[in-house]
């Protein structure tokens, strides 16, 4: 978009991303998704009364998304002009000092049986069991290779690394199969620059497979999205609004982070991330609160889970919109079907809560999402929506 037609003005705008919210119909249910099974008298009432509804592309068509680029996108940022990696975001939302010349990755904690990861997520390990386990790998290796390695504890099963030394590229893939029941799989080089990288990395990985070999679940790790510091234009330069990010898991603080937004400690629940916004409402002009707990219903197939999240999430919406933004955005980075229990390619429902008098009179579900007066819109196009519905956009020519 052009930015040069970006307004001044103080109007607010909420974007309000249920993570993974997106989903398809479900045969075990009805064929519904969790989104139309939801009982969100809220939701529906802004819908119905003062919102638009349509759908929205997270990067291409058939192409599944990352979280990074999901994000991106939603910022009005083309990920494929502007990639950061996940490891980046995961140590920058943990507050770890990246600097330049470091290789971040984020990381995870899993069980590894004779040679096979069968839980690439350790069953979930509780966060302090993640400490203790990224305590004992920092008084072990506090190097290899020669090269430093940081570590800090996330939340349940991950945790994220900083390896900082000499001669570190990031362009070696990740050292995970993605998928359970699958062989261990190690980082391997993309070109030559990044062979010392890759053998730092996977020298790692065995030896906190050895270190770890008594345990019995976290017995290894899985390292991935390699990645090094990022340059990129601030989102107060490209769209002229102080923003602030409310999120509870590190990576989307990191995301917040890299972009400029300001970023609050994490909100211990919905309660206290609905009081922080209302506490920081006169002194910025863009809020994002993410919602992590729909996308981990739809990566376990937890339908009824998924269901609940999105409920609870409704809870919180009259609070937030007493607010009185010029603009609440509610949708999600991608779709996460409980049926395929992962990101998929499918779009992603947009409800637009708008003050112009604009309303599709209905209730927010993938369905009704189809036939939306939006319609079927890139991400990366959404913030330009966004901006004219605030009025923060001049006109175009004379």
């Amino acid at each position: 978009m052009r930015h040069d037609l970006v307004l001044n003005n103080d109007k607010k705008v909420i974007f309000l991303i249920l993570d993974g919210v997106g989903d398809i119909p479900n045969p075990e249910f009805s064929h519904q998704t969790p989104l139309e099974a939801a009982k969100k008298p809220n939701m529906d009432d802004l819908a119905a009364r003062t919102g638009v509804l349509g759908r929205i592309i997270p990067v291409d068509v058939g192409v599944t998304p990352g979280s990074g680029p999901g994000h991106l996108s939603l910022f009005g940022y083309d990920p494929f002009e502007y990639e950061i990696g996940r490891g980046v975001l995961e140590v920058l939302g943990l507050n770890m000092d990246l600097q330049d010349g470091d290789l971040a990755a984020r990381a995870n904690f899993c069980t590894i049986r004779d040679g096979v990861v069968t839980d690439r997520r350790a069953g979930r390990i509780a966060t302090e069991e993640t400490v203790r386990l990224c305590a004992k790998i920092r008084e072990a290796l506090p190097r290899v290779e020669g090269v430093e390695v940081i570590i800090s504890p996330g939340k349940s099963h991950r945790f994220a690394l900083i390896f900082r030394g000499k001669g570190l590229s990031d362009h070696l893939t990740d050292g995970d199969p993605h998928k359970d029941n699958k062989p261990v799989r190690y980082a391997t080089p993309k070109d030559n620059d990044a062979e010392f990288a890759c053998r730092v990395v996977n020298t790692f990985m065995e030896n906190v497979m050895d270190l770890l070999k008594g345990e019995k679940v976290a017995n290894g790790a899985l390292l991935r999205g390699f990645s090094t510091k990022p340059a990129i234009p601030p989102f107060a330069s490209n769209y002229g609004m102080k923003a602030l990010a409310l999120a509870t898991y590190p990576m989307y603080r990191g995301i917040a982070k890299v972009l400029g937004m300001d970023v609050k400690e994490e909100p211990r629940d919905y309660a206290e991330m609905v009081a922080m916004l209302r506490n920081s409402y006169e002194a910025y002009q863009f809020f994002f609160l993410h919602i992590k707990e729909t996308d981990l219903a739809g990566e376990d197939g937890n339908f009824p889970e998924k269901v609940k999240a999105i409920e609870n999430v409704d809870r919180i919406i009259p609070e937030i919109y007493a607010l009185n933004p010029q603009v609440l955005v509610i949708t999600g980075d991608h779709s996460t079907p409980c049926p395929l229990k992962g990101h998929s390619w499918h779009p992603v429902p947009l409800l637009l809560v708008t003050r112009t008098g604009e309303r599709d009179g209905a209730a927010f579900h993938e369905k009704n999402c189809v036939t939306g007066s939006i319609g079927t819109l890139y991400s990366k196009q959404l913030m330009s929506l966004v901006l004219a519905h605030g009025l923060k956009l001049d006109k175009y020519g004379a």
